[in-house]
Parts: structure tokens; sequence; C-alpha cells
């Protein structure tokens, strides 16, 4: 499953994305497990918002001493409701948009592990379905967050990558018609409904080497403000 993608810009969040970003809100270019990142949800009137948020469900700042950190970027949509680190998020649809230029999955068909960039046929920019969780931080707050994934044994792209053998799994991409339908939604039966294949034919995908060393991490989570109480 991903564990490494593009963010869009901010001037993209606020244009194309029509969400404007939080104050002072910035994020490296690649984004890795606790890297900050965009995430797009609804403020208290619904409209869209940018903040910045750490990339995995359970930060490794937020993990107790002592305790093993371990990996929170994807929830499977079959368990999202039932594993203690989405159950309670899931329950309270904190649902959020993941906005990036592409992701990066593993492919084997050469023999060995080659990394291939996933996005948009057109290049266009695309968004994710996420859930996403605020954190205490100090005298303030932050926000984590996770993508979603689905079953893609029969995708005829995300079918490619993973090693030989282990089950095919893929990124729920949301198509823009269904941004606002998505971000209102506060019934997890009806937010499985969007949780589906994206078509291959509206996909492409490349070889692309990893860089040679990773951008900066930044803090795991920002110290914000937020309204409403901590999940």
């Amino acid at each position: 499953m991903c564990v490494n993608y593009l963010p869009v810009s901010r001037n993209t969040l606020e244009e194309m994305f029509e969400a404007p970003v939080q104050t002072g809100a910035s994020w490296p270019d690649e984004t890795y497990q606790d890297y900050l990142a965009p995430i797009i949800l609804p403020d208290e009137a619904g409209r869209r918002i940018a903040v910045a948020a750490s990339y995995g469900m359970v930060p490794k700042s937020q993990m107790p001493p002592g305790a093993k950190h371990f990996a929170t970027m994807n929830a499977r949509s079959e368990t999202v409701g039932q594993l203690r680190s989405y159950a309670s998020a899931w329950r309270a649809q904190q649902l959020c948009l993941v906005p990036m230029t592409a992701f990066y999955e593993p492919n084997w068909e050469t023999g060995r592990h080659v990394r291939w960039r996933i996005g948009m046929a057109d290049d266009a920019p695309f968004a994710v379905a996420g859930l996403y969780r605020r954190w205490r931080e100090g005298e303030g707050s932050g926000y984590s967050f996770t993508q979603l994934t689905v079953n893609a044994d029969a995708h005829p792209l995300m079918r490619r990558f993973h090693k030989p053998g282990d089950e095919k799994r893929s990124l729920v991409i949301v198509p823009w018609r269904d941004y606002d339908a998505w971000l209102s939604c506060r019934n997890p039966e009806e937010a499985r409904s969007f949780l589906s294949l994206y078509p291959a034919d509206a996909m492409a995908a490349r070889p692309e080497p990893r860089l040679a060393t990773k951008p900066m991490l930044r803090a795991a989570a920002s110290s914000v403000p937020v309204n409403g109480d901590l999940f």
C-alpha cells in the first residue's frame, strides 16, 4: 500500500481545490511516514479548508514511551470500523481528502523492486479518501491522517504492484464531483459507497527511481488551534 506520495502546493490547494490553507501551514515536497502534508476537511460551515497534518493516524510523537511505532498510513476499508487506530474516527465520520499529484508503489514485474509513480492520465492533481484525527500538542493541537484502501486484485493497473502472491491494494481516488459529498458524509454505511476503484483508463503509471535522500522531516504534527472537541 502507498507509503510515499507527492502532495500538492499551497497555490493548487487554494486555486484548484478551493480550500484556503491554514495560516502558517507548510510541508515538504514529498511525503513519508510522520511527515506533514496537507489535508482538506470541512469547517463548521461545511466549507473546504486545508490544514497540515502528520501522515499516519498514530504519529510517532503520540506513542507512549517505549511503545513500538507501527504503521498507520493506510486503513483497509474492510476493517476501518473495527481496528482501534481508526474505529473512533470512522464512527465520527472524520473524513478528509488527501490531495496529491502522484503516489508511489513497488512493481516486481522485472523480478526486483522498482518504484513506480502513479497518477492521473492527464497529470492533473487529485485527491484520495482519508480519515483524520485531532491530537493535543502542548497548548494547542495537531492533526494526523490515514488513507483508505480497497482490494485491487482485478484492477488492470493497480494489480501490477507489490510482491507476487501479495494481495493487491489501491488508494481510493475520489472523483472531483464527489469531494463535497464525501466531506459532508456523516453515515459510515453511506461513506462506504465512495470506497471503490478508480477507472484504470483515467490513470497512468511509469517507473521513477527513489531520490538518493529523503526530504527533511518536519514535525510530526503542527501545533494549531482547532474548533470543537479533541478526539
